[in-house]
Parts: C-alpha cells; structure tokens; sequence
C-alpha cells in the first residue's frame, strides 16, 4: 500500500495512511477497535488519598516544555474544578509562555473525589457552610447533597496535596497560585479569611458570594475585626452580564442575587480596610457571562502575578 504504512497489533491490524493522518483499526473478527484517547503533551496523573476525608482524588500534572532539560525549579498553578479548567489552564500557560515570553510554570488540576459526581464533589468540598435554607437535590441517587467540607479540604490541599506535590516535581513552593471560578473561589476565600499565606497568588473568577445569604460577607467582616494585615495577592474577574436582570430587585440568593455587584461591594471593603498587606485587583469582561469568563479571569489573572520577559 504506497504512501501508507501497516503496524499489525494483537488483535488485529492498524492501517495509517500518512497522506490523510487517518488511523483505521479493525480487530480479528473484523470490528472496528476503539479509536485512542487523545493526551496532553507532558502531563501526568497521580492518585492520591486524602486520609481525614477518607475519601480517593487524583492530581493531574503538567510540566513545561523545559522540564526535562534542567534543574529550574518552576512557580506552580493549582486549579480546582479540574476536570474542567485543568486543560484549559495547562494551555493557556504554555500559550502565554511561548507567545507573549511569560514564565513557565508548573499546573496541578485538583479532581473531584473518585465515584462522586462532580456537582456533588464540588458542592461538598468547596463550600464554607450547609446553606441555612435551601432547596438542592443530589445528583447522586441515594445520597443526601453534602456541603460545607471547604476548610477540611482546603486542609488536604496544604497539608497532604503540597508535599506530594513538592516531593515529586521541581517546584518552587515559594510561589504557589490558586485559581478557581464560581464556588472554586468560595474556595479561595476560605483560604484567604483563615489562612492567607497558603498561596502566594489568587485568582478568583466569578465568586458566588451568594452562598448561604452572604456568608462570606459575614466571615470578611469578622476577619476584619480581629486583624490588622491580609497578606495576600488577589485577582478577582467577572463578567459584565454576571448582574441582575432588569426588574428584579437584588438579595443575597442565587436566583436574585447580582454577582457583579456583589464582587465590587467585596473588593470595596477589602480596600477600605487599608491592609498593608494586600494587593487586590478587580477586572470586568464586559461581554462574558458566567460560562465564558473563565479564560479571560485566567489569562488577566496570570498576567497579574508572573513574569514576561517582553
């Protein structure tokens, strides 16, 4: 077969015509085998037991395009939601590297809890607090929705998923970002109110400040009464459609509640606390919505906190 080349497997034959880049693969019994998962260049994934949760989660990993050729020791994104934004993440990096001279890193995707769905998981594990009312269904039949694991979890991350994490790959644990979006940056506030210095960078898409009638607003008032300093660098992101429809009057619930505003009022008192400590950013993308933002929160977010050298 000119212009093609035959690689003959165990079960059957693999024919790939070069000119098309097509890959045809039948079994013996003359079935079409399933076609190969697509895989990220570089990437890695590790299983990893959270032992106080009891609970099974895996980390993928992405190395820069430099990784086997040095001893460089690289600043390190951690991203929840990963079975989502981890790709997304490792892409825009390398983009931002290769295209606009910003420094390699280092991205750690944070799953979801192995067999549990991923509104539950991330229900669970992101949130601050059991909602004092509410109306939620599970998405796991026979299983009651869980909340208010975020300071639990948030321990695993610090406590179990960074030694792993600095014990197998060159990073500089020095600088370590967080990124999350919606109740990923519940998340990160949760992180932020009780334990700043944990990462060196945050950068919080579209945070459902919502939740639970404003707790977060509750828990920002409280830091603010028994501290002087918030140490910490934050990029918040929203988009410009992320408000109150027209007619609707504003509340701290997720049907009426106007998340642009509640971000600006958030950023507001932040800053009217003066925390020598604290470097905070707020971007609107006045075109996004909830769903499209979160590359550009990325991107900007990024850009906030590592090096270019253009």
């Amino acid at each position: 077969m000119k212009g093609s080349a035959v690689r003959h497997e165990r079960e059957g034959a693999c024919f790939v015509t070069a000119g098309l880049l097509i890959a045809v693969c039948f079994f013996s019994n003359g079935a079409l085998a399933a076609p190969a998962s697509y895989v990220l260049d570089n990437t890695e994934v590790r299983d990893i037991r959270a032992q106080a949760l009891k609970r099974d989660y895996q980390v993928y990993v992405a190395l820069p395009d430099s990784y086997r050729q040095g001893n460089n020791r690289y600043p390190v994104l951690f991203v929840v939601d990963a079975n989502y934004a981890f790709a997304i993440v490792r892409n825009i990096a390398q983009r931002l590297n290769r295209h606009a001279g910003m420094e390699e890193v280092v991205v750690v995707g944070l799953s979801y809890a192995n067999g549990d769905g991923g509104v539950y998981s991330r229900r669970r594990d992101y949130t601050p607090t059991t909602p004092r009312k509410h109306d939620y269904r599970s998405d796991m039949p026979g299983r009651q929705p869980a909340f208010g694991e975020a300071k639990a979890y948030g321990q695993f991350v610090s406590g179990e998923v960074f030694p792993f994490i600095a014990q197998h790959y060159r990073v500089n644990m020095q600088r370590k970002v967080f990124i999350g979006h919606s109740y990923g940056s519940l998340l990160g506030l949760q992180f932020l109110l009780t334990e700043p210095r944990t990462f060196e960078h945050y950068i919080l898409g579209s945070p459902s400040l919502w939740y639970d009638a404003g707790i977060m607003f509750e828990r920002e008032q409280a830091y603010a009464a028994s501290h002087k300093d918030l140490p910490a660098s934050v990029f918040f992101g929203i988009g410009g459609l992320e408000k109150l429809a027209p007619g609707k009057k504003r509340s701290r619930s997720e049907e009426e509640a106007d998340m642009l505003a509640d971000v600006r009022e958030f950023d507001g008192k932040w800053k009217s606390h003066k925390y020598p400590g604290l470097k905070t950013r707020l971007r609107v993308f006045e075109d996004e919505d909830h769903a499209s933002v979160f590359p550009f929160v990325l991107t900007h977010g990024l850009r906030a906190y590592l090096t270019s050298a253009k």
